[in-house]
């Protein structure tokens, strides 16, 4: 077997197929239905969306990080970013500060709209 190799210009990334989970993500309004939670906001001016923080938490996920550390290697993939349209990611502590706003008053609220939205896409 003859195998070709070549050098291109072009960024590569290793999860090339976390684009079709973006596409699902996009196809199932899930921007908007987070947008509708009440997510908890950031403090300061200079803070990430809480929509960027949760979706590269889940980014990271998907790509294997059982822990906050690992999602530092997608963090660095300039693939991913572009193709999720941030200008620039987070590391994992801007995550872990978003994610100890969760308490159970809070959980009740987010998780409470984002089963009922699920339920009703059941319905339709």
């Amino acid at each position: 077997m003859d195998v070709e190799l070549r050098f291109t210009d072009r960024e590569i990334t290793p999860w090339g197929g976390m684009s079709l989970m973006k596409c699902m993500l996009d196809r199932m309004g899930f921007d908007a239905a987070l947008a509708g939670c009440g997510l908890p906001l950031p403090q300061s001016n200079r803070g990430y969306s809480p929509l960027q923080l949760i979706k590269q938490f889940m980014l990271g996920v998907w790509c294997g990080a059982n822990r906050f550390e690992h999602g530092e290697v997608t963090r660095h993939d300039c693939v991913l970013q572009r193709l999720f349209g941030w200008k620039k990611m987070a590391n994992f502590k801007a995550i872990m500060r978003l994610l100890r706003k969760f308490d159970q008053p809070m959980n009740d609220v987010v998780f409470g709209r984002l089963y009922r939205l699920a339920f009703l896409e059941l319905e339709d």
